[in-house]
């Protein structure tokens, strides 16, 4: 197997990937990314030639060390692997952009993580939104996300001391702006099991009383919400940030058997009847903060992410782009790159992918680049984005999108809430013909 090109050699296939991504800060520290642009372009001219096959050949983290490897190499489909198995990564963009929707989706089953992001690595911004374009993911809760012409969101009425009347007035308030079709999901300041029953009482009771189609999800760590889903907390979906190796996922107090002992539960005692009753978020530079990115890069280990996802039939993932900081994406530039990516990786995998445009406030970014990315993404079919009272998170502390933006974005590209959900706006005065009303905004609609 050749590994050089335009005077360039590169020792390993994990080298070629590094050095083939885009520029990306994490990358960098590092010690793994390109020197230059030359040495990208030679390190992407290597990647187009490299067969698919490869991927499952020599695995980029052994199988023998690494159960996320095992799990993946386990779940491959051997028909359609075999489809794509002697395809560049080259033929495979190409296939990406030129084929129809049906045939793409066929592929799904044969890929692995890893052709995932290599393909990634060699498409431009508008390759990533025209072939997610092609690659819907439609899941099914209380409401349907993912249909062609629809835009969800999930409320998120944090606060800075799980005060019930803060949280329940966010919801209400994002509720009558027309917000809230994907998930009602708060993250808790006390992640203790009575912490979580009272927020998911709270937010269940809410629902049921005013009947709304959508899912409750309190997102402590996956062993707090088992407890409390023992002690009967009104739960719908469970909540996990998952990493892309597995000491990442061990630096999160996890590991797929536990993720499988969760799963069962879940199944067997939550409140949602469907057979997705997952919320995965993940970001790119997790694993690099915890030391246990393996020497692998960025985008390969976020893909590694989604085949962690979809081993469980989540109902929402999203990738929380410009949240852990300007080490591992230094600037809009990079956070928009990098929303692209994720979302282009998980829908290519058959992940139900949504998106947390957002920045903190060390990084070269404001609320303009988030609104790019969101228009961007909007675009390019994402499922569902966050809703935040004006987009300020006060109890993490980061700006993301708002009620406000939700109605904007659908407005602008013509999109509306999902379809259970639209039909419930209406019958409360706050939506017609899949546009808010002059009651929008105001929660006595909903008393």
């Amino acid at each position: 197997m050749s590994l050089a090109a335009h005077g360039y050699t590169f020792g390993s296939l994990r080298e070629v990937m590094a050095k083939a991504n885009e520029e990306k800060s994490g990358d960098e520290l590092a010690g793994i990314a390109a020197a230059d642009a030359k040495e990208r372009v030679a390190a992407k001219s290597v990647l187009a030639e490299m067969r698919l096959r490869v991927f499952v050949e020599e695995p980029l983290l052994p199988p023998e060390s690494d159960e996320l490897s095992r799990a993946f190499l386990a779940g491959l489909d051997e028909p359609a692997y075999r489809t794509v198995a002697g395809w560049t990564v080259g033929e495979l963009r190409e296939h990406l952009l030129a084929d129809s929707s049906e045939s793409l989706t066929r592929l799904r089953p044969g890929l692995l993580p890893e052709m995932a992001a290599a393909v990634a690595k060699l498409m431009s911004n508008l390759d990533l939104m025209l072939a997610a374009k092609k690659l819907p993911v439609t899941v099914r809760g209380r409401s349907t996300l993912g249909a062609k012409g629809r835009l969800a969101t999930r409320v998120q009425p944090n606060h800075p001391r799980d005060g019930i009347d803060g949280v329940l007035a966010s919801t209400l308030e994002g509720l009558s702006y027309g917000c809230g079709d994907a998930v009602l999901g708060i993250n808790p300041v006390d992640d203790r099991i009575e912490g979580v029953h009272r927020l998911a009482d709270a937010l269940q009771s809410t629902r049921e009383r005013l009947d709304v189609p959508t899912q409750v999800s309190v997102l402590a760590h996956v062993t707090t919400q088992m407890r409390a889903l023992e002690t009967g907390a009104p739960l719908d979906l469970f909540f996990q940030s998952v990493g892309g190796t597995q000491a990442a996922n061990r630096a999160f107090g996890i590991d797929l058997s536990l993720l499988d002992e969760a799963d069962a539960a879940i199944r067997e005692r939550g409140r949602l009847d469907s057979p997705t009753r997952w919320y995965f978020e993940t970001g790119q530079g997790s694993e690099l903060s915890s030391a246990a990115h393996a020497g692998l890069d960025q985008v390969t280990l976020e893909a590694r992410c989604y085949g962690v996802a979809r081993c469980y039939r989540p109902l929402l993932v999203n990738t929380v782009v410009g949240f852990i900081g300007p080490e591992y994406l230094y600037d809009a530039r990079q956070v928009i790159r990098a929303g692209l990516e994720d979302h282009f990786m998980g829908k290519l995998l058959g992940v139900p992918m949504g998106v947390d445009v957002c920045y903190t406030n060390h990084m070269a970014a404001d609320q303009n680049d988030i609104e790019n990315l969101a228009v961007l993404l909007a675009a390019a079919g994402c499922n569902y984005f966050m809703a935040v009272p004006m987009g300020d998170d006060c109890m993490l502390s980061y700006q993301t999108s708002s009620f406000h933006d939700a109605g904007a974005l659908r407005e602008l590209l013509d999109l509306r809430p999902a379809a259970e959900f639209e039909d419930w706006l209406e019958s409360r005065g706050l939506m017609e013909q899949g546009r808010l009303t002059a009651r929008a905004g105001d929660a006595r609609a909903l008393l």
